[in-house]
Formats: structure tokens, C-alpha cells, sequence
């Protein structure tokens, strides 16, 4: 299923929001000047080794190591990955955003794509190839938005076999299939897309369905009336 629109209107302008889509296409844009090799090296200096990070929690690991977790949300291995991240970003950010206010918001995106860091290093702790995307922070932004608009209307692009579906979904179907489809792709990764950091995007969901209580605090009366809109459906 893929997400096209919600229809959960905002009180801001999401800058972060925004900003985050503006990096990540930057990024992307200087990824395709290099060569096949110098990509290849950018990944592995950038994107998260859980091999590498499993061995620097013992020895304390150079800077590096530590850097990456963060940087790598910000690499992308193909126009599908960035434009498809960008989509769930764009869709399920902006109304997080307004939630939590713009600090918060970016707080808890790194804080939730640690989460899926962490996720994909314990399942693979000696895994030696990079993981690269905001898959996992942007998980993170839908375990929020799931938790806090659940009976949101989501317009949804479903195929069934040869035929296309426009729909709308409530939330809870829509992000609640995804996650399920996660869970069950990381029991068969080989099946269907493999070098997929399953994982980090289940870790970076709970994350985000988590956290989101914590960060929410402080701004509980504004959350009230947003997701008043909601209650009467």
C-alpha cells in the first residue's frame, strides 16, 4: 500500500519537516557525483557497520563510529528508496511536527532513528554491510502518528494483482499493515527485498509509538484539540 495524502490538517508550517526532505535530497544529490567506488567507500564511512558498532560498545570505538548512526540517516541506495522515504516523511511528519513543535520533532526523529539503529544491530551484530536511509527515523514518525491520529483518513494507492485501488484507510489499517508487513518480511528476508534493514524499521516504529508519549508532554492541551478532530469521526 502506498500512502498519497492524509487528511489531517495542520496549525504550522513544518520547517523541520521540510529541512529534513531538503537534506536528504542534497545528500542524494552529491551521492550520484561519485564514482561507483567513492560511493561505495561513502557508504561504509558514513552508513552504520553493525559490525563496526558492535565492536566500538566494547572497545569504545573511534569518533566515527559513533557519528554514523546519524549520518547515515541521511544516504540513500536509489531514487526508489529516497522518493519513498520522502513520501512518508512528507505525508506523516508535517502533522508530528505540529504535535511536538519543531525542536521536539527533531529531537525525537534522531532519537527514533537511533531506535532503528539499534534494532538492526542487535538483530545482526556481526553483519558487515552498511545500512544506509530514513527508513528507520521516518518509522519512528509513523509509530508516533499511528499512536496519536489513529482514526486519521489516509488516501491510499492499493494494488490488487493487475488491478489499482485508490482508497481511504483509516491509519491504524494503514500504518498497523505496514509494521505487520515488516515484522513478517524480517522472519523471511530473503523472500522479498532482501538488504532490507528490517529491523531497524521495526525498531524505529516501537520507538516512535513509545516515545511519542514522552515527548508530547508540555504540549498536552494542544494535542487534545488536534486530535479532537478525530474523536467525532
Amino acid at each position: 500500500m502506498i500512502p498519497l495524502r492524509d487528511d489531517n490538517p495542520t496549525r504550522s508550517f513544518p520547517a523541520v519537516t521540510i529541512g529534513l526532505i531538503i537534506l536528504n535530497v542534497a545528500a542524494f544529490v552529491y551521492e550520484m557525483s561519485l564514482p561507483p567506488d567513492g560511493l561505495e567507500t561513502l557508504f561504509l564511512q558514513m552508513g552504520v557497520v553493525p559490525s563496526e558498532v558492535t565492536a566500538g560498545l566494547r572497545s569504545g570505538g573511534p569518533l566515527d563510529v559513533w557519528l554514523t548512526p546519524l549520518t547515515s540517516m541521511f544516504l540513500h541506495g536509489g531514487v526508489a528508496h529516497l522518493l519513498g522515504n520522502m513520501l512518508y516523511l512528507w505525508i506523516f511528519g508535517n502533522n508530528i511536527e505540529d504535535l511536538l513543535g519543531p525542536i521536539r520533532f527533531l529531537i525525537f526523529y534522531v532519537i527514533t532513528g537511533l531506535g532503528a539503529v539499534a534494532g538492526q544491530v542487535a538483530a545482526s551484530p556481526h553483519s558487515g554491510i552498511p545500512m544506509v536511509g530514513a527508513s528507520g527515523a521516518i518509522a519512528g514518525v509513523l509509530g508516533a502518528y499511528l499512536a496519536m491520529f489513529p482514526h486519521a483518513r489516509v488516501l491510499t494507492l492499493v494494488p490488487l494483482g493487475f488491478f489499482i485501488r485508490i482508497v481511504h484507510l483509516p491509519a491504524w489499517l494503514m500504518l498497523g499493515f505496514w509494521f505487520l508487513y515488516q515484522v513478517l518480511l524480517s522472519m523471511f528476508p530473503g523472500e522479498r527485498g532482501g538488504g532490507v534493514a528490517f529491523f531497524a524499521h521495526i525498531g524505529g516504529f516501537v520507538s516512535g509509538l513509545i516515545l511519542i508519549w514522552v515527548f508530547r508532554l508540555g504540549r498536552a492541551a494542544r494535542s487534545s484539540r488536534t486530535l479532537e478532530r478525530f474523536d467525532r469521526r
